[in-house]
């Protein structure tokens, strides 16, 4: 038997320089510059390409990646260590070579792509020269492809895609859009979607803007796409046709996971801010910290935080352990589901305890409340999660057969009495 909370030595010192370096080199680089996906920009160029370098030379670079695509093949469970420092900073994930929607779509095209394509996308993707875009929200249909009306028809050596997608994040940057589309409307659901490899130069995209989260001043990163009659070779198909679904499992299992990781990062940099304002903050006469009911916020944020955090890890683990993310599905929703409420409360927590100064722009909490938001619909509302979960869970019980629960206690106690009640009367017989 083995179960252990400690991290390996060895590990734990590259832990270790990991934080330093994200608290010292990269946080520094969200305030001086914009959007992390914007990688031919030269002032992005100029400060992130030296330390990728350092990361590179460290051995740290796209440690999802298993060896056969030149990466570490770290578990899941390193990668949830190494994320949650990575989630302190936009552009940690940049800097490390482990960036979404970029990590995914690099699964799906290790996976189902052609020798040429990977070639031309796959290895440059991996290598941060170019970012990628995962093209498959709808306006109308929201999180549920099974009502998706984006089109592509296979007209002789060419595929023709024809529909619009909401949220297509990134794709102002990218190289290419992996884009899922309706291949056969009259077959069953879970086999009427197919996914494409879309250059991002193919004529018929169209950009009709890019919408921004929350309060964002200026132009977002999430695409509201038209595809009009966007052609692309026969051998852009990924996948089978009709294998839409199972190519997008390729992605999403991972990602849920990463995204909860990079999560536990903000919510511990909220509750470190909380926790130093109110050792720092008087009123009446004393010190927040000292406030009861301060204290009780301050609780109340490290139960839900440390218990987020060791289901995370738990998840992770089981990942490793049995290979196979259907087997830890409901685990995977479990987290998805909790995600966006501990990283709401704990944040809510802080911004209130900072006052007039933490609802100001001044302060990253009005941001971080948004992207509570963002993480209960990314990859699947909340509310999707928790039927997953509650069906998982369901499997491993049986209805009743009788009238009454099996809890009734009644009846057991007469099951009790049958099983004992001849050895208690003969104990008191022999008194």
């Amino acid at each position: 038997m083995a179960w252990d909370f400690e991290t390996d030595p060895e590990f734990q010192k590259e832990l270790d320089w990991i934080d330093q370096f994200v608290r010292k080199e990269v946080e520094p680089l969200d305030h001086v510059l914009g959007s992390p996906y914007d990688i031919h920009n030269p002032r992005n160029q100029k400060l992130v390409r030296p330390l990728q370098a350092e990361v590179k030379k460290r051995k740290l670079w796209a440690c999802h990646l298993g060896p056969e695509l030149g990466g570490p093949g770290y578990g899941q469970l390193k990668l949830a260590l190494m994320n949650e420092i990575l989630g302190r900073a936009r552009f940690a994930p940049v800097v490390f070579g482990t960036q979404a929607p970029d990590t995914g779509n690099a699964e799906i095209l290790a996976h189902y792509g052609t020798p040429e394509q990977k070639k031309k996308y796959l290895e440059p993707l991996l290598n941060n020269d170019i970012v990628s875009c995962f093209s498959m929200t709808e306006p109308h249909g929201g999180a549920d492809p099974k009502v998706f009306k984006c089109r592509a028809e296979l007209q002789g050596d060419f595929w023709a895609i024809n529909g619009e997608k909401w949220f297509s994040s990134n794709a102002r940057y990218a190289a290419f859009l992996i884009v899922m589309a309706v291949t056969d409307p009259d077959a069953s659901p879970y086999q009427k979607m197919s996914m494409f490899l879309v250059p991002a130069d193919t004529p018929g995209i169209n950009i009709l803007r890019n919408v921004g989260v929350g309060t964002e001043e200026e132009e977002g990163a999430h695409a509201y796409i038209r595809y009009e009659d966007a052609r692309v070779p026969r051998e852009n198909l990924l996948g089978k046709r009709g294998q839409g679904f199972e190519v997008a499992q390729t992605r999403l299992g991972g990602g849920r996971i990463h995204h909860a990781m990079r999560t536990m990062g903000q919510i511990k940099k909220a509750f470190d801010m909380m926790c130093e304002r109110v050792l720092s903050r008087e009123t009446q006469g004393e010190i927040l910290a000292n406030k009861q009911m301060v204290q009780e916020q301050i609780a109340d944020s490290w139960i839900e935080m440390e218990q987020f955090r060791l289901l995370v890890l738990r998840t992770a683990w089981r990942i490793d352990k049995y290979n196979d993310y259907r087997k830890v599905r409901k685990d995977i929703a479990a987290i998805k589901a909790l995600m966006p409420q501990v990283y709401h409360d704990v944040v809510y927590r802080a911004l209130r305890l900072h006052g007039s100064l933490g609802i100001s722009n001044e302060m990253p909490f009005s941001e971080q409340i948004a992207q509570s938001f963002v993480m209960g619909l990314a990859d699947g509302p909340t509310e999707v999660h928790k039927v997953t979960v509650a069906r998982q869970v369901l499997r491993e019980y049986q209805p009743t057969a009788g009238l009454f629960p099996s809890g009734h206690l009644l009846t057991l106690r007469e099951k009790a009495i049958e099983k004992y009640g001849k050895l208690l009367e003969l104990e008191i017989g022999n008194q």
